[in-house]
Parts: C-alpha cells; structure tokens; sequence
C-alpha cells in the first residue's frame, strides 16, 4: 500500500473481545494478552478498505518475529501526523477480516465487574428497576443498559434495542419466559408507564428482573459489542485536524486498566456523539465530544482523570446551553458522581 493511501482517515477499536454464555464461560486471565487495534485505511483513492492490525503485548514479546516486523510500544498512536507518513507494520495473517479471526476472550470477573458497575450506575442497586419506566418517556427501559422497549405501533424515535439484546441473550443460552418470548416479536406488553409500574407487584415481572440481574455479565458484553462497533466511526465525524489527538486519547484510555468500563459507560450514558450538529446549540455530549475536550494523556491513571474531567466539562456545557425551563442543574450532582467512578480501575 503506498504511503499516500493513508491520509484521510483511520479508525481505531480498543476492544478485542468474544461472545460470553450464562451458562458456559471460561474465566480467562487477559493480564498478558495482547491488545489490539484495527486501522481502517479507505482513503481516498482506494477501492475497498483493508482491515489491518497493529498488536503488542504487555509484556512486550512481538507478535510477529520476523525481521520486517517493527514492534509499536503502549505509547505509539496507530495514526501518524500528515507532515510524517509512516506506514504500520502488519503480519500476513493481519489482512484477514476480523469477524474471521479469533480475538481474545474479556476476562469473565471484569464482565462481572463492569456488568455490576453498570447495574449501580442505572438502578441504584435495585434489580426491580431492571424493569422500568421512566417518567416523561413512551417506553420501557429495561436491563442494566435501559434498553429501549417500545409497545407495538409506536414510534420508535430512540431505537428499540431491548430485543436485540434478548436475541443475544438467547443466542448464548439464555431461556426466556414464554411472555418474553412473544413480546420480542410483539413489542412491551404494557402501553403505559402505569401498567408497568402496576405488574411490577407481579411474581413473573419480579422473575424476569431476577434474570436480567443474573445475565448482568452478558448484557456488558452486549454493550460492549455495540461500543466496539461504533470506536472506527469516532476518528472518521472527527475534524481531520482534530483525528490524532482523539486516536491517541482513544488509545490512552483504552489501554489502561479500567478502560473498558469508563469507554463503554460513557457510550451507554450519553451516547457516541457522532451526530456534530446535535445536542443544545450545536453542541453535542457524548463519547466523542469527551474525546476532543480531554488534554493529550498517556495510558495510565492519568487518562482515566482527565477523561472524567473532560467529561464533567462537557456536561456542565450541555446544561449551560440547555432551556432554563428543564432545570438540567438538578442532575449535576449525579452526573459527578458517576464520572467519579470513572477515575479509579474495576
């Protein structure tokens, strides 16, 4: 590949990570396995875009031994600045695409972790609210997540996302109630927040909460799938001037203990921010925006500090530029107190 295909764009993903069944799963110890990072280069000029991988391992051992091999270290940005083109060194095995390699399996105690982390985050410790309703809303949010669960015939302006996660639950061995079942293809089985709030009384309701409490480590891995997908789409909606210093900030939070959670939260929180001409005054707040807001960080203790703050600065904009009349002040404290937990590794 000549050097000039790789101004443009490239996309980076922090997570190398593999289905996770309730009822079969190996703890894997991934203190030595390798993380992995997938450059797409599709610029302009090229035809299709090639999948390549760029690995190292923590113990520094490289991944191909052979003399045209250049090992990057934790530190290197897989992106090179367009004054310095430099070409990443691959191995063969590297140009196949990812849904056909075997990627390293998360190690099942940091699924739990994160799966928990989550659950606190979104319901307070109360599995109940597993399945829930939130005042103001014309859908059911249910699991650690609060996927999205509209009833039959209603706009689905948010994304119906609650059954695709029972599809991947299911697809990992997860036996769902028969009324689960059939509300997959029929939508939630309550019209309103009241009948919800109602059935929570309800032996099968409180069952059904039961299980998505004990399927918390699936649901992370689902979330963390749906994170996966959306990192190569950040560095592209990113001003080209812009590109280098959310990759190595991508990289820096990613490759530090802890990482996955506080990338996969955020996302699940408030969301990627690929939209740029969203949010209150053209100002977004998602993951991206977080990106872009932090100061330049290497991977350690301190890229989780500075994502947290940016993170605050960036909601503290949103409120800012919010209509005094939603009161969006009340939920600041909230909000630092989950950006908080960020800071310390799980």
């Amino acid at each position: 590949m000549k050097t000039q295909t790789l101004i443009g764009l490239a996309a980076v993903t922090m997570f190398s990570l593999s289905a996770c069944s309730q009822h079969k799963n190996t703890p894997v110890n991934s203190s030595r396995s390798a993380k992995q990072y997938y450059v797409n280069a599709a610029a302009a000029g090229m035809k299709k875009p090639v999948p390549q991988r760029v690995s190292y391992s923590h113990t520094q051992t490289p991944v191909n031994t052979s003399p045209t091999y250049r090992r990057p270290t934790p530190q290197r940005s897989v992106y090179q600045s367009p004054k310095r083109m430099v070409q990443p060194m691959v191995s063969r095995s590297a140009q196949r695409p990812y849904a056909q390699r075997n990627p390293a399996q998360v190690n099942l105690k940091e699924l739990y972790a994160i799966g928990e982390k989550i659950f606190q985050n979104e319901s307070g410790g109360e599995i109940i609210k597993l399945v829930h309703w939130n005042k103001r809303e014309d859908f059911a949010s249910m699991g650690i997540g609060h996927f999205t669960w509209y009833p039959a015939g209603r706009r689905t302006r948010y994304g119906n996302t609650f059954p695709g996660l029972l599809d991947y639950m299911q697809r990992r061995g997860v036996k769902l109630p028969a009324w689960v079942q059939r509300a997959r293809f029929e939508g939630a089985p309550w019209r309103t927040r009241r009948e919800l709030m109602n059935a929570k009384s309800d032996p099968k309701v409180r069952q059904f909460a039961q299980l998505l409490y004990d399927t918390r480590h699936i649901q992370a891995q689902y979330i963390m799938d749906r994170a996966m997908r959306a990192m190569p789409r950040l560095v592209k909606k990113t001003p080209p001037h812009l590109r280098e210093h959310v990759a190595n900030n991508l990289n820096a939070v990613a490759n530090t203990p802890g990482g996955r959670y506080v990338l996969i939260d955020y996302v699940n929180f408030k969301g990627e921010g690929l939209n740029r001409h969203g949010g209150y005054k053209g100002h977004n707040w998602g993951l991206l925006q977080v990106l872009e807001e932090m100061n330049p960080s290497q991977p350690g203790a301190q890229a989780l500090n500075q994502f947290a703050d940016a993170a605050m600065r960036v909601l503290e904009r949103r409120v800012a530029n919010s209509d005094p009349r939603r009161n969006e002040r009340k939920w600041l404290a909230g909000w630092r107190n989950r950006t908080n937990t960020y800071r310390t590794p799980i």
